[in-house]
C-alpha cells in the first residue's frame, strides 16, 4: 500500500471506466463533479491521502451537503461515486479499509416518471404537421418518434448512425449505457417517419444519422430545446426528453406487455429498474378508476 494524493486516485478512476468499462460520457462528467466536490472538501479539512479518511469524515461531509441543501438523491448518487472511488483504491491496494461500507444511504422516497398520454402524443406529432416548416419538420418527427417510439435516451438517440437503421428488417441497433448493444424493433408508424427522413437526408455523406440542414450532427442541447418548445404550454413538471421513454415503457404495460420484455425494450440492466412503470400503470388505472367508475363516487343522500 504506497500513498497517492486523492485527486490522482479520482483521475485514474475516471480512466479506467472510459477506458476499459466504457463507461458513458455523461456518467464519467457525473462522476468526475460528485468526486471533485469530494476532493474539495478534503482539502478544506487537511486530508491529501484516501487511506486517512474515516468514517467520522464521510458523516461530516454529508452534514455538509445537507447544511447546503442537496436533496436525498443527489446525496445517494454522491455516496455511490464514493463508493465507487474506495472500491477502486481497495482493489488497487491503496488503502486498507472501506469507510464507506458503514455509511448508509439517506432514505429517498421514489418518485413515480411523469408520462403523457398516447392521444397527448398525437397532438405533438399534429403540431409539427402544422406549425414546422416541412424541412425542419421531417427532423423534429423523427427525434420525437423515436423517443416514443422506440423510446430511445437522448444519449442513444444522438450517438445513432445511419448504418445501425436497418429498415428491411425493421430494427434499430442502439448502444446503451456501457456501450451495450441492444436490437430495438420498429413499428410501422416509426418505419414511414424513418423512410421519409432518412430518404431526404440532403448529406449522405455523414456517418450521424441526426444531421442538421448543413450536414451537421446534433448534439444533446438541441433536442432537449426542441422538447421544450414542443410541450410549451402543456401542465408538466418536467419538460425532458425523458418524459417520451417515461411514457412509451407504461403505455406497453397499459396494453399488457410482459414486463421481462419492456425490460429488453428500454435496455435495462435490472428488472427493479423496470418495475417502476408497473407502478405508473396501476396509479393511472386509479386515476381513471376515481374519474369514470360509478362505485369509486360517494353516492348522494
Amino acid at each position: 500500500m504506497s500513498y497517492e494524493k486523492i485527486n490522482n486516485i479520482v483521475g485514474k478512476l475516471l480512466s479506467e471506466m472510459s477506458g476499459v468499462n466504457r463507461v458513458s460520457q455523461n456518467t464519467i462528467d457525473a462522476y468526475s463533479t460528485d468526486l471533485n466536490q469530494f476532493v474539495d472538501y478534503c482539502d478544506e479539512i487537511g486530508v491529501k491521502s484516501l487511506d486517512k479518511i474515516t468514517g467520522r469524515h464521510l458523516r461530516n461531509y454529508l452534514v455538509r451537503l445537507n447544511e447546503k441543501g442537496i436533496g436525498k438523491t443527489s446525496v445517494a448518487r454522491k455516496l455511490s461515486a464514493l463508493r465507487k472511488l474506495f472500491q477502486f483504491a481497495l482493489k488497487n491496494n491503496l488503502i486498507a479499509t472501506n469507510p464507506v461500507k458503514k455509511i448508509s444511504n439517506p432514505k429517498v422516497k421514489r418518485k413515480l416518471p411523469e408520462t403523457i398520454s398516447a392521444s397527448f402524443y398525437e397532438d405533438i406529432i399534429s403540431k409539427i404537421d402544422t406549425e414546422v416548416e416541412e424541412k425542419t419538420r421531417r427532423t423534429y418527427k423523427i427525434i420525437v418518434e423515436l423517443l416514443y417510439g422506440c423510446a430511445l435516451r437522448v444519449s442513444e438517440l444522438i450517438s445513432l448512425k445511419l448504418k445501425d437503421v436497418d429498415l428491411r428488417n425493421k430494427t434499430i441497433k442502439v448502444f446503451g449505457k456501457g456501450s451495450k448493444a441492444r436490437y430495438v424493433p420498429i413499428g410501422a408508424k416509426t418505419y414511414q417517419i424513418l423512410k421519409e427522413y432518412i430518404d431526404n437526408i440532403e448529406s449522405k455523406n455523414s456517418n450521424d444519422f441526426l444531421i442538421t440542414l448543413n450536414g451537421k450532427s446534433l448534439d444533446r442541447f438541441y433536442v432537449y430545446r426542441l422538447v421544450r418548445k414542443l410541450l410549451s404550454g402543456y401542465e408538466l413538471k418536467r419538460k425532458s426528453p425523458h418524459i417520451f421513454r417515461h411514457s412509451s415503457a407504461t403505455h406497453m404495460l397499459d396494453n399488457d406487455a410482459g414486463l421481462l420484455a419492456v425490460k429488453e425494450f428500454l435496455g435495462h440492466e435490472n428488472l427493479s429498474t423496470t418495475q417502476i412503470y408497473t407502478h405508473v400503470s396501476i396509479e393511472r388505472i386509479k386515476k381513471i378508476y376515481k374519474q369514470a367508475h360509478p362505485k369509486s363516487k360517494k353516492e348522494s343522500l
